[in-house]
């Protein structure tokens, strides 16, 4: 008889702790969500306005200055030739978010071309590209994006190209499968019986499909391209030395850290760490209203 009643108290109960477990876990995803939108709006907030305040000197120097930890006059310290740390913080994340926006664009933009012509050609075309695009993703990103941006002088946009052309290859897959999708969809087919051309199916009902997901894998690819432009630069393969981006601070503070020096790497660092993660919480929260039961798939 006990045994009866506590296994009844227990079916009561469950439904009350799931709903409680829920209910948290949608606070918990509410509050990343707007932590993230708010992070992402002070970055954007200030590259957009810092810049032309105040402007930077790349070639300035103040040895009297250098290597000064953080102070009310400098927040962030100075680096190893006494410039503001907390300046060129903001001017070289404005130059990674170029660089990692305008690459993910383009990347998209090709994925996206790749994927549906594939898919929509179908065939031997379509096993032809698709057997391209997992030759190509066999080769580590950064690999060959060092051979790609080797080829040029050391600038922004040999890094744009370098990210680009190494990044499209998954929207070229989410937005193959996707088209496939779309194409055995009742609508589809009554549009291919109409008499409608394969071109004009593909612009008026297979694209405004894809453009979801090809936008999420746009927003998705921003902390990767971000990533991989401080890779380059920190080798030395990416910007100039002398050009602020987050890479090159960097690798400039390596020198700094091996004598007690934190601050040159630690701000740098987390301007690289903090809005990547913010861009991903918020493309994370996209994806799962997309759709919630394929959460891993647009994982890039």
């Amino acid at each position: 008889m006990a045994e009866a009643t506590k296994t009844a108290d227990s079916a009561k109960t469950a439904p009350v702790a799931w709903r409680r477990a829920g209910v948290e876990r949608r606070s918990t995803r509410a509050w990343r969500v707007r932590s993230s939108a708010v992070i992402v709006a002070l970055v954007v907030l200030a590259v957009l306005v810092v810049p032309p305040l105040v402007q930077l000197d790349e070639q300035a120097v103040d040895l009297a200055a250098k290597l000064q930890p953080p102070s009310p006059a400098h927040p962030f310290g100075t680096d190893d030739v006494g410039r503001d740390l907390l300046l060129r913080c903001v001017y070289g994340l404005r130059v990674s978010l170029l660089v990692g926006v305008v690459a993910a664009v383009v990347a998209t933009v090709i994925g996206t071309a790749v994927g549906a012509a594939a898919a929509a050609a179908g065939g031997w075309f379509d096993r032809v590209v698709m057997r391209l695009v997992d030759l190509f993703s066999s080769v580590p990103h950064l690999l060959l994006g060092i051979f790609i941006v080797a080829m040029f002088t050391p600038g922004v946009w040999p890094v744009v190209i370098s990210v680009a052309l190494t990044h499209w290859l998954s929207t070229a897959r989410i937005v193959r499968s996707e088209v496939l999708s779309l194409r055995s969809r009742p609508y589809v087919d009554a549009a291919i019986s109409g008499g409608a051309s394969r071109w004009r199916v593909a612009v008026r009902h297979l694209l405004p499909g894809v453009l979801p997901q090809a936008g999420l894998a746009a927003v998705l690819m921003v902390p990767h391209a971000i990533w991989h432009e401080s890779a380059l630069s920190f080798l030395g393969l990416g910007l100039p030395t002398h050009q602020a981006s987050l890479g090159t601070l960097v690798q400039a503070a390596r020198s700094s850290l091996l004598v007690g020096d934190w601050w040159p790497t630690l701000f740098p660092g987390l301007f690289i760490i903090v809005p990547t993660l913010a861009i991903a919480g918020l493309a994370g929260a996209w994806r799962e209203r997309l759709n919630p039961r394929r959460r891993s798939e647009l994982m890039l």
